[in-house]
């Protein structure tokens, strides 16, 4: 999977960089560090060792750890983000539009479980609230369509409103409630006591689940 245009394997580092290339390397180290360890393996002088070059360096790009750790989340949003994309455009679409918008919100809920499961380090670091702050998150956390992985939810949401699927007196925070389900169960089996669960039964009770919100919403 491309990371909102980073390739899976990393350059050879190189001892020189044209402008921009040395930000655009540190960020790719950045992100298979994440990859790899989660948001706290995201440091700073490791990203600039693996680049090659000596840690003053990467000071004119990120000016702290904090930068770069928000600078890779937003890389993992848009990833998580576009594997949403992905899904939705392969629903057909030549359905009665209450069975497209089922279709929709499933294939959302899909994707956001698949992608957890295949990408652990990524998904941690996409939903990870630093001790040094929050910080601002830019464009980059989103895909192509503009939208970042909780917009795409919702916009599937509005389309059961839109359908007739959804009261839309049941619709405000909505998303919210989706969002609890699929995220617990996400964690549950990446971090929690279903880790071991094969990947056909974690699918399957994946499903169970989508099935499940969707009823409820």
């Amino acid at each position: 999977m491309k990371l909102n245009n980073v390739p899976e394997s990393l350059p050879p580092a190189r001892s020189t960089y044209r402008h921009g290339d040395l930000r655009r390397a540190l960020l790719e180290a950045g992100i298979e560090l994440a990859r790899d360890g989660g948001p706290d393996a995201v440091v700073l002088r490791e990203a600039t060792r693996r680049v090659g070059v000596v840690p003053n360096a990467a000071y004119r790009h990120f000016g702290s750890r904090q930068e770069l750790l928000l600078a890779v989340r937003e890389a993992a949003l848009a990833a998580a983000a576009q594997a949403m994309e992905k899904e939705l455009a392969a629903q057909p679409c030549d359905q009665p539009p209450a069975d497209f918008a089922r279709g929709q919100v499933r294939a959302v809920g899909t994707a956001y479980l698949r992608f957890a499961q295949s990408e652990p380090g990524l998904f941690r670091t996409a939903f990870v609230i630093s001790d040094e702050g929050r910080g601002e998150l830019g464009p980059g956390k989103a895909g192509e369509s503009g939208l970042d992985p909780f917009q795409l939810l919702g916009k599937a949401i509005d389309r059961l409103v839109d359908a007739g699927v959804l009261d839309p007196a049941r619709r405000p925070n909505a998303e919210y409630c989706a969002w609890s389900a699929v995220h617990g169960l996400a964690l549950l089996i990446i971090d929690g006591p279903l880790r071991e669960i094969p990947p056909e039964a974690a699918y399957k009770l994946g499903q169970q689940l989508i099935d499940m919100v969707e009823r409820g919403l």
